[in-house]
């Protein structure tokens, strides 16, 4: 059975994908930003292992939770669920200053997939909007544009799966690969939302154990894919797949940051 580590696992996919995972006999540890999350994270799924603390929109935090996931061993699946979605721009206490949706999306599971202990899997959650998103990688800041949540949010889903991609192409030891979970009726998506739950968290399961990836009509398991409800392989913006932006992105993740993705 498998070690898997979750952020944003308090409420929404995150906790149903760790319960499903749980229900399955795998060990999951679960991550909420405060102690009060925490406290709703282990209620809705009482069959984790634990559960860490971290915001995720300071980076300071963010890399002092990466020490407390490397205190409990090596886990062989990451999945990197946490994000944020609309609202005003709140920016973080951090040097350089970052919006908070691009401090959560995109550079915490940088920082995250850097720091933590390499495992066999990781898992980044994407979006359809990802189509949307801005391919130049500049002014991740957002000091030099108005700020507009839903293109901010557009160019993280876009980052999400460059950072898949790119870790995947350095990483040949390590199955990384992304997923849009569909438009669901979560706190995020919605009561509104028309999509598939069921097929939603079938997909976080199968990239997370990498069951069901040979056979059923699936490829066998790689790296570097993108994956839509249903366990299906989808086709993303055919710029994720520009090494020289996936490099763009890696170096301005690094110079924010301060830490280098390993070799």
């Amino acid at each position: 059975m498998a070690r898997i580590f979750i952020t944003g696992s308090s409420d929404g996919l995150g906790s149903l994908a760790a319960q499903a995972l749980v229900k399955k006999g795998h060990k999951v540890t679960l991550h909420a930003r405060n102690a009060q999350r925490a406290k709703d994270a282990k209620s809705a799924c009482p069959g984790a292992e634990t559960v860490l603390i971290g915001d995720l929109s300071s980076m300071s935090e963010t890399k002092k939770l990466a020490d407390e996931i490397n205190s409990l061993g090596t886990f062989d699946t990451i999945i990197h669920n946490a994000g944020l979605y609309r609202g005003e721009v709140k920016r973080t206490a951090d040097k350089p200053s970052l919006p908070s949706l691009i401090a959560v999306n995109t550079i915490a599971p940088y920082i995250l997939s850097c720091m933590v202990h390499r495992p066999k899997r990781l898992v980044f959650v994407s979006s359809s909007l990802h189509t949307g998103g801005d391919a130049t990688i500049s002014d991740l800041e957002w000091a030099t544009r108005a700020w507009r949540d839903y293109q901010a949010y557009a160019d993280t889903k876009l980052h999400n799966i460059l950072l898949s991609k790119a870790i995947a192409r350095r990483w040949p030891d390590v199955s990384s690969n992304s997923l849009d979970p569909g438009w669901v009726a979560t706190k995020m998506g919605g009561a509104g939302a028309s999509g598939d739950l069921n097929a939603a968290v079938e997909t976080y399961v199968m990239l997370a154990t990498g069951d069901g990836m040979k056979g059923d009509g699936m490829t066998e398991e790689g790296s570097g894919k993108y994956f839509r409800p249903g366990r299906k392989e989808g086709l993303p913006k055919k710029e994720s797949d520009d090494v020289a932006i996936q490099d763009r992105l890696l170096k301005e993740c690094e110079r924010i940051s301060g830490v280098e993705l390993p070799q």
